[in-house]
């Protein structure tokens, strides 16, 4: 297990699932070690804010600054937020593991 609890053998099927923030779509970059911007660098996120949930379909990667501005809130109203409107993140454009929790 990682240090958030989240199985191995999961943690590999979500890093090649997730290739990409399954908010906004932005490609992850590695941690920059000089103190550069984070924002871009791949964070753990409970889709349903619920860390007792650690299954495939709750468990995903986003980029730093989505995960920043979802923090607790709930994912529908996160998705109509100001945030969301201005990165162009919809209930269409998110990843279908998303998708699956705006039903």
């Amino acid at each position: 297990m990682n240090s958030w609890g989240i199985p191995l053998e999961m943690e590999t099927a979500i890093r090649e699932r997730d290739q990409a923030c399954v908010y906004c779509g932005i490609a992850f970059l590695e941690a920059d070690a000089n103190g550069g911007s984070r924002k871009r660098v791949a964070t753990w996120e409970h889709i349903v804010n619920d860390a007792r949930i650690v299954t495939l379909e709750n468990i995903a990667l986003c980029c730093n600054s989505c995960n920043a501005s979802k923090g607790a809130k709930e994912l529908v109203v996160w998705v109509a937020s100001d945030y969301c409107q201005r990165k162009g993140i919809s209930r269409d454009s998110v990843a279908s593991v998303v998708q699956a929790h705006l039903v």
